[in-house]
C-alpha cells in the first residue's frame, strides 16, 4: 500500500483522537468499571493535573453563558452567536473528556508486566523479565509534552511525564523499544513514569519482580 501523505496521516490521527475522546466521556459519565485480570491492580498519575483541568472545566463553564449573553446584545446575527455558544460547549465537553480518559486508562501491574498508559493516546506493556529494578523518585521534566527521551553517556530515558513530572524509574535489563503514538521508540535503557502513589506501584511492582526471578530460577 502507498504511504499516506503527512496531512492525511495527521487528519486521519486527529479523527482517532477526537472519536476516543468522546468514547472515553461516554465510558466516564456511564461509570463502565474497569476490568482487571486476576491479581491485577491499576494505579492513577491524574492527580497532579486535576487541579488544573477542574480550573479550566469551572472557568469555561462560567464563560460559556456570560459569553453568549454578551453576543446577545452585541450582535445581531443568531447564526453566529449560536456557533459560538456550540464550539464553547464542544470545547467544555472536550476538557471533561480529557480528564475522563486520563481516569479510565491507568497504569495496569498484572503478572504480565507493567501497562503504562497516558490517556488513550500511550499504551504500552514492560514485561517483568525485562526489568532490572523499579525506584519511586520524583522529577520535574524540561517541558509539558507527555513523552520525552533523554540521552547521556550511559543510558537512553523514555519520559511518559504527567504535569512535566514523574515519579516512578523503571530500570531494564538491555535496550526496549516501546510502540508509541508516532512509531515505535528508539531502544531505551530506563523508563520513567508518573504515578499518583509511587511507593504502591513500586511495592507491587518488586513483589511481581520477586515473582518472576523466582520462577525463572524454577
Amino acid at each position: 500500500m502507498p504511504k499516506q501523505s503527512r496531512p492525511v496521516a495527521l487528519l486521519r490521527r486527529a479523527v482517532v483522537y477526537e472519536v476516543n475522546m468522546w468514547r472515553s466521556l461516554g465510558r466516564w459519565l456511564l461509570r463502565r468499571p474497569l476490568v482487571l485480570a486476576p491479581g491485577a491492580e491499576a494505579f492513577s498519575y491524574v492527580g497532579v493535573v486535576k487541579p488544573i483541568l477542574g480550573v479550566f472545566i469551572g472557568l469555561s463553564a462560567i464563560e460559556i453563558p456570560i459569553f453568549d449573553l454578551i453576543m446577545r446584545h452585541t450582535v445581531p446575527w443568531p447564526s453566529v452567536r449560536h456557533t459560538a455558544l456550540a464550539l464553547g460547549v464542544w470545547g467544555l465537553l472536550w476538557m471533561i473528556g480529557l480528564f475522563a480518559s486520563l481516569r479510565i486508562h491507568p497504569h495496569v501491574a498484572d503478572t504480565g508486566g507493567l501497562r503504562v498508559r497516558n490517556s488513550f493516546s500511550v499504551d504500552f506493556l514492560v514485561p517483568w523479565t525485562a526489568v532490572a529494578r523499579v525506584d519511586a523518585r520524583y522529577r520535574s521534566l524540561p517541558s509539558s509534552r507527555t513523552i520525552q527521551v533523554e540521552h547521556d553517556d550511559t543510558a537512553t530515558i523514555l519520559n511518559v511525564g504527567t504535569g512535566s513530572q514523574t515519579s516512578v524509574d523503571v530500570a531494564l535489563h538491555e535496550p526496549l523499544s516501546v510502540p508509541l503514538p508516532k512509531g515505535p521508540s528508539e531502544p531505551v535503557t530506563e523508563i520513567r513514569l508518573y504515578a499518583d502513589d509511587p511507593a504502591a506501584l513500586v511495592a507491587r511492582a518488586r513483589q511481581h519482580l520477586a515473582l518472576s526471578f523466582r520462577g525463572s530460577d524454577s
